[in-house]
């Protein structure tokens, strides 16, 4: 396979968080209109973009492990590099003789120009793009996934020491709102649930003029607000720190009857005030811990409500003693939490933290992982056993027999007869040994 088709195929691979999977979905859907086709499989590709994640070093050595495993298996594969990693260490990326194309960043546009066919590069050619050279179209579809999920701010205007994503995307910058609910409203066509994303969702609309879309200064809750107006989906936010969601954002999500999905994603890191200054974190242990109270206390988490409330946490940072984790481990014991994603640290070059003293060893920042997931499957089955016997709203994912039901407040149900991927109706909850079911409607349609 030395030319490329008239319609080159290209296959896509994803490193990292929610919103590199948006990028990817901008990426292939601009490729696609340009005359590109998709495929699911790499030995059927003409051309793979890969999409890199730089959150580690690990996240870097992935990527360069895939690349070469790539040219291994395909000599005839044209190879495109994009994403955190390239921007943060292009050089690197330029020196590896296995890529053909580097694109510093996630810029669709410059993807497509080192297709020979849809672009500029010539085949063989070795280049690097960059630039949009025209507005984008609104994102139609995922092609993958039964949720969409729908980027509404890149960058990140906050510093802590072991991050490098901000060095790699950016200051923090929002997506006008008019903007953002007209592709949600076409991507609802298509999905029954959009995941609000970005790298730091609770500054959206700090850099954008009152008037942009919205009756006041622009915000994560009036933007939520309009998207509840204007779009026919279930509406689901990611990743948001405590600290950053107001008031008025509680206020629509106990109002919203699980439009706005009663689940919450709200990074703790650690439960130390010393660990966090070593992390420069903003807020201090108890102001975190109040806030993720006063809020699971008005969604009704410490009662009978159904509140999906998770957390990440890094274990093992330089200078986290045996007193630190226990004050972690602590607040983990008091805290609702539904789950957790437990990271033992990681160094990622070029940060502040790769060059702080007092490292954990990797034994006991493991051990350390062990009791605090061990701790949250304890919470998160507690959870479980309460909601059995109660409705729950549940959107269809998967593909073909391999399906499985999400709830609003983020549960995996297993669903009892035959149900179809992107399909949402309303059930009561069953347990059975130990995990979740569902009775499917004999008759539901997908979005």
């Amino acid at each position: 396979m030395s030319d490329l088709t008239d319609r080159p195929a290209v296959w896509f691979h994803t490193f990292g968080c929610k919103a590199n999977q948006y990028d990817t979905e901008r990426i292939r859907q601009e490729l696609e209109l340009r005359g590109a086709d998709t495929t699911l499989h790499a030995a059927a590709a003409e051309v793979a973009v890969i999409n890199t994640c730089t959150v580690t070093n690990q996240a870097d050595a992935n990527a360069r492990r895939l690349v070469r495993r790539l040219r291994r298996q395909r000599p005839d594969l044209r190879i495109v590099v994009a994403g955190c990693s390239t921007s943060f260490r292009e050089a690197e990326y330029h020196a590896l003789k296995e890529v053909d194309g580097v694109v510093p960043g996630h810029d669709p546009a410059a993807v497509a120009r080192l297709v020979p066919q849809l672009g500029d590069a010539a085949a063989g050619a070795r280049v690097t793009a960059v630039g949009a050279d025209a507005p984008f179209a609104p994102l139609q579809r995922n092609a993958r996934g039964t949720r969409a999920w729908l980027k509404v701010q890149d960058g990140c205007d906050r510093k802590c020491s072991f991050c490098a994503t901000r060095i790699a995307r950016g200051a923090s910058v929002s997506r006008p709102v008019d903007e953002v609910v007209a592709e949600a409203a076409i991507l609802a066509r298509a999905h029954p649930e959009l995941v609000i994303t970005g790298i730091h969702i609770g500054h959206y609309g700090k850099d954008l003029d009152p008037g942009s879309g919205s009756a006041g200064p622009a915000s994560l809750a009036t933007l939520c607000e309009r998207l509840l107006e204007e779009v026919p989906a279930r509406i689901r936010l990611s990743s948001i720190e405590a600290t950053e969601i107001d008031d008025r954002l509680v206020d629509l999500l106990a109002a919203s009857e699980g439009r706005l999905a009663p689940h919450l994603h709200v990074p703790m890191q650690s439960g130390s005030d010393r660990v966090l200054r070593l992390m420069r974190r903003w807020h201090t242990r108890e102001a975190y811990r109040v806030r993720v109270l006063t809020i699971a206390e008005r969604l009704g988490a410490i009662g009978s409500g159904a509140f999906g409330l998770g957390a990440d946490i890094i274990v093992g940072f330089p200078g986290e003693g045996e007193e630190e984790f226990e004050e972690t481990r602590a607040l983990v014991e008091e805290l609702p939490y539904t789950y957790l994603h437990v990271f033992p640290y990681s160094v990622r070059d070029g940060t502040v933290a790769a060059s702080l003293p007092d490292g954990v060893p990797g034994d006991v920042a493991a051990a350390r992982s062990r009791t605090l997931r061990e701790l949250a499957l304890r919470k998160g089955q507690a959870y479980r056993e309460t909601r059995v016997g109660t409705m729950a709203d549940i959107v269809v994912e998967g593909r073909d027999d391999r399906v499985a039901g999400v709830t609003g407040d983020y549960l995996r149900v297993e669903l009892l007869g035959r149900a179809t991927p992107g399909a949402r109706f309303s059930a009561r909850l069953h347990g059975r040994a130990g995990r979740l079911t569902a009775e499917a409607p004999a008759a539901v349609a997908a979005v």
